[in-house]
């Protein structure tokens, strides 16, 4: 395996999906890392959809995510709630003018035609090779995976059909186990 070529095609596809974002964005008034942070809230799970969950995935600093989330409330595409039992713990939640955004542009039209002139097959090797990719990089420099539920350890399916987080002990539906957490833990 090449890694310099891997490496510039992942850039170069990189390259072309954030030109395409840059354009749609525009449309919504949003830069790349508004844009971003939405993809995350409309995407996380309960215990992953605070401002510090957002600081850790996108890997930004608290003030730029702080005035990031600021634009997104200003905009109305997120609201903020505090959390019911503990009042220090502010929870994000996408309105439906923000997942309106994150439906329009997801997945990316140029990706999707893309795809659609490739066979099931090879979309799968694609999905399988850029997931087992992901997962070495992250596990081989110690980076917080933020990864689904159903492809975490602590995630336990009963015999109800529900599923069972066996870190918080709470009961998961299936919706629940295609989200994005920050405690996953690849199994």
């Amino acid at each position: 395996m090449n890694k310099l070529i891997n490496q510039q095609l992942l850039e170069r596809l990189a390259s072309l999906l954030r030109s395409e974002s840059r354009g749609m964005l525009l449309e919504h008034g949003l830069q790349p890392v508004q844009f971003e942070a939405l993809q995350y809230i409309a995407n996380c799970n309960r215990y992953s959809d605070t401002p510090m969950a957002v600081t850790d995935f996108l890997g930004q600093t608290k003030g730029t995510v702080s005035q990031t989330l600021k634009v997104l409330e200003k905009k109305a595409l997120i609201e903020k709630l505090t959390d019911e039992k503990d009042k220090r713990v502010t929870h994000l939640k996408i309105t439906e003018a923000g997942r309106s955004i994150t439906q329009h542009m997801l997945p990316s039209p140029i990706l999707k035609t893309a795809s659609d002139h490739m066979n099931t097959d090879e979309v799968a090797m694609i999905n399988s090779s850029l997931h087992t990719l992901l997962y070495q990089l992250q596990s081989a420099n110690d980076f917080k995976p933020f990864g689904q539920c159903s492809s975490c350890i602590h995630n336990t399916k009963q015999a109800s059909g529900e599923y069972l987080c066996g870190l918080t002990q709470e009961l998961l539906t299936p919706n629940d186990v295609q989200l994005i957490c920050r405690e996953h833990q690849y199994s």
